[in-house]
């Protein structure tokens, strides 16, 4: 019997958002969860720093390949039922990853975990298809935010759970998508009906080897050599089957993405500034916890612990939950390019205080508060701007790629930073030097001004995500 036959054929809307808030939150806390507890798992495991790097690595890489063709399969076969498969597919990941006893099987639980990556494109689909239409724009914002929100709750949360807990309950945790995906498939209405599309295997497989050559190059910088053989040969490697891939795509009769779609400037140009703006939000979740760590001996930060470093990082979660809600009620009155400049203005804001001011705790609260406003608003009119432009069938693919910049642009931000701050290190230790952050935070700041300039060639009459009557 279909499940949804026992069901309310229209389930209330904010029945669906909330089994899709917590699917987010399942995906996006297993990002960052992770990052803070990479020596004690290495120890644990009796891997070496290199090996350990793959844990991280291997889900980015997966959620960069597995997010668009998630995304097409979802617009192919139906949202709900792709996304309650994907969800049970991470939640088998996680046990796999506590139950793990080598650092091998870890990776590949980490990996089968990343296909969840399709979980944001999917949830905007639902909402884009479900939803009355005076509520898409704010169930867009509020599913936006939830990405940033759940990066920034795993830092201090992956804290907690080293100091007090065993490791395995960084992946315990991972089992909060079991409910979801249950829910998912009782809750969540079906697709509309539409003719079922070709799948483009070879595309895709064209596709993800090239997202994967690039960000294997780019996650590896630090530890391979930003000019090494390895590194250019993936980076340039990646880069060329993407020329590969779209020359394809124009040719065949259903390609999995209608690269009409990705020129329009709407597009365009929305994917530049969630690509900036990933990378500012991913070198700030990397810099401020391992500049409060820093201790005494460095003449600067807080000499905090793990968990005090992530409460710090907090008040970022805090702002997105109450900005991203904000977003929401003033994307259709002011234009979402408005909210996608204002967003990019607030991160912009947020990386000159830290450059100014970063001696005292306060004002690193004060510059994450701005952070967690501004990729609250940036990321809302990503995803507003994105469903506005392309048409309904094509809403998972499109906002799978919009995913994928912001995974792509996420792992730039961090390989960046930490080139900053090993090239410039306290004579005689593994310390950066307080410069060293300094100049991050100049980069990230620069990024995301540039992400203003993106965001301005968003055109002014850009669609909203309201479905004509």
């Amino acid at each position: 019997m279909d499940p949804h036959a026992l069901t309310d054929p229209s389930p209330h809307p904010t029945r669906v958002l909330a089994v899709l808030l917590l699917a987010g939150v399942s995906f996006a806390l297993s990002q960052t969860l992770v990052i803070p507890a990479l020596p004690q798992i290495g120890a644990e495991l009796e891997a070496s720093p290199s090996t350990t790097s793959w844990i991280l690595t291997a889900f980015l890489l997966s959620a960069s390949v597995a997010t668009p063709i998630v995304g097409k399969l979802g617009d192919s076969y139906g949202k709900g039922r792709v996304l309650t498969v994907v969800l049970a597919l991470f939640a088998l990941g996680g046990v796999i990853n506590a139950l793990a006893e080598s650092v091998v099987v870890l990776i590949a639980g980490r990996a089968l975990q990343g296909v969840a990556g399709g979980v944001f494109p999917l949830a905007f689909g639902v909402i884009r298809d479900a939803f009355p239409r005076e509520r898409i724009p704010g169930g867009l914002a509020i599913m936006s935010a939830v990405f940033g929100i759940g990066g920034a709750i795993g830092l201090p949360l992956s804290g907690v759970i080293v100091d007090n807990l065993a490791l395995s309950w960084l992946f315990w945790i991972s089992l909060l998508a079991v409910p979801a995906a249950v829910a998912a498939h009782v809750v969540v209405p079906p697709s509309p009906a539409a003719r079922r599309p070709r799948i483009d295997w070879p595309g895709a497989a064209v596709l993800s080897v090239a997202l994967a050559a690039i960000l294997l190059g780019v996650t590896q910088a630090s530890s391979w050599g930003w000019g090494s053989g390895r590194n250019v040969a993936a980076i340039l490697g990646g880069l060329a089957l993407l020329a590969v891939f779209v020359r394809v795509e124009l040719r065949v009769p259903e390609p999995l993405i209608d690269i009409a779609l990705l020129r329009g400037r709407t597009v365009a140009a929305t994917n530049l500034a969630t690509f900036i703006i990933g990378l500012a939000m991913f070198g700030a979740f990397l810099l401020v916890p391992q500049f409060a760590q820093a201790p005494e001996q460095a003449g600067y930060g807080f000499d905090a612990t793990v968990t005090q470093a992530g409460l710090l990082v907090m008040p970022t979660a805090i702002a997105q939950l109450v900005a991203g809600a904000a977003a929401g009620r003033l994307g259709p009155k002011l234009s979402w390019r408005t909210i996608l400049t204002a967003g990019a203005v607030l991160a912009a804001g947020s990386f000159l205080v830290l450059v100014a001011a970063h001696a005292h705790a306060w004002e690193v609260v004060i510059a994450n508060v701005l952070l967690g406003a501004g990729i609250a608003f940036a990321f809302a009119a990503t995803a507003n701007l994105i469903v506005g432009a392309v048409p309904q069938d094509q809403v998972g693919i499109a906002t799978g790629i919009n995913t994928v910049m912001r995974t792509v642009g996420g792992a730039f931000g961090s390989a960046i930073a930490t080139a900053i701050l090993t090239g410039h290190l306290i004579a005689g230790t593994q310390i950066p030097t307080e410069r060293a952050y300094t100049t991050a935070f100049v980069v990230s700041a620069i990024a995301a001004i540039l992400a203003i300039g993106a965001a301005l060639l968003v055109p002014r009459q850009a669609q909203s995500p309201i479905p004509e009557t």
